[in-house]
């Protein structure tokens, strides 16, 4: 988000894209590979263990967090991409838009899109979508994980992307983390029952 506010959107779309479709493409080989060397059995089970460990680890996070404001992780992207809210006028704003065909078609575009690649490429690997993806792909059809894990980080990056910043500001790190560790003990659920 803070990215596509520097740079064009779209070029930063598709460099975080490529990074996540890559990672979900490995993280579901892997998923699918582990059954052949580890019995089905004892993967399916540690995939729902490792489900209810992240559910219960956001959940415990989520207890932690203040309520309310821009998250903490927010901030310190802010801050690490030179981002000050007070200076982004509407004369910025015009400007940067004067700018983007310059940049879509230069070198600028290119590095734009590496930088989103590799900055999104390491944020992500070994985070919970990915440990989810690999134990997702160990017992469930492999185009149907890559799939739907591709269009959901697309729908995840594209949002954040268009208005990452609007909804930071206005949704709690606290309500986000809460949903996220209920869901992940949902999957869990959904992985003993039906995985």
């Amino acid at each position: 988000a803070i990215m596509a506010m520097k740079h064009g959107r779209a070029v930063v779309l598709l460099g975080a894209l490529s990074a996540l479709w890559v990672m979900t493409v490995m993280s579901v080989a892997i998923g699918y590979a582990l059954p052949q060397l580890i019995p089905r059995n004892v993967t399916h089970y540690a995939a729902a263990l490792l489900f209810w460990y992240f559910g219960f680890k956001l959940i415990y996070e989520s207890s932690t967090l203040k309520h309310g404001g821009t998250s903490e992780e927010l901030e310190d992207v802010e801050k690490e991409l030179g981002y000050d809210q007070e200076a982004a006028t509407k004369e910025d704003s015009q400007k940067f838009f004067l700018r983007e065909n310059e940049k879509l078609a230069s070198v600028r575009a290119v590095r734009v899109i590496r930088d989103a690649f590799v900055l999104t490429f390491l944020a992500e690997w070994g985070d919970r979508s990915q440990i989810a993806t690999i134990a997702m792909g160990t017992s469930h059809n492999f185009m149907g994980v890559v799939l739907g894990g591709c269009i959901g980080h697309a729908v995840c990056t594209g949002v954040a992307v268009q208005g990452g910043i609007l909804l930071a500001s206005r949704i709690s790190e606290k309500t986000v983390t809460l949903v996220g560790g209920i869901l992940f003990l949902l999957f869990g659920i959904h992985e003993i029952i039906w995985g």
